[in-house]
């Protein structure tokens, strides 16, 4: 049987989702993201100790996975979560947990 017959777009979801939750750094951002009212609108590299390079790959890893959005209003940009794809993460796991 081939790979592709057996494997849905909900089950390819839910692992794209899972490697963008897959390191704490990013772990933190999204708690940091989701304690906000509104968008960060900073510097990450202030609260987090590392490489603002490493945080850059992170940022993208979660944008990337549809999880943020980024608004470049120089010289800093705005984070918010991406709250369609936030809900859609909760509901997903949430199933495929709960199955």
């Amino acid at each position: 049987m081939e790979m592709e017959k057996i494997i849905t777009d909900d089950q390819v979801r839910i692992a794209r989702f899972a490697k963008a939750l897959s390191h704490p750094v990013r772990i933190y951002v999204l708690q940091l993201l989701s304690s906000q009212t509104c968008c960060y609108s900073g510097d990450l590299s202030d609260v987090l100790p590392i490489a603002k390079s490493t945080l850059s790959q992170h940022l993208r890893e979660l944008k990337d996975a549809g999880l943020i959005q980024g608004e470049i209003e120089s010289p800093k940009i705005k984070y918010c979560l991406n709250i369609d794809n936030w809900e859609k993460v909760k509901q997903m796991f949430s199933e495929f947990i709960n199955k």
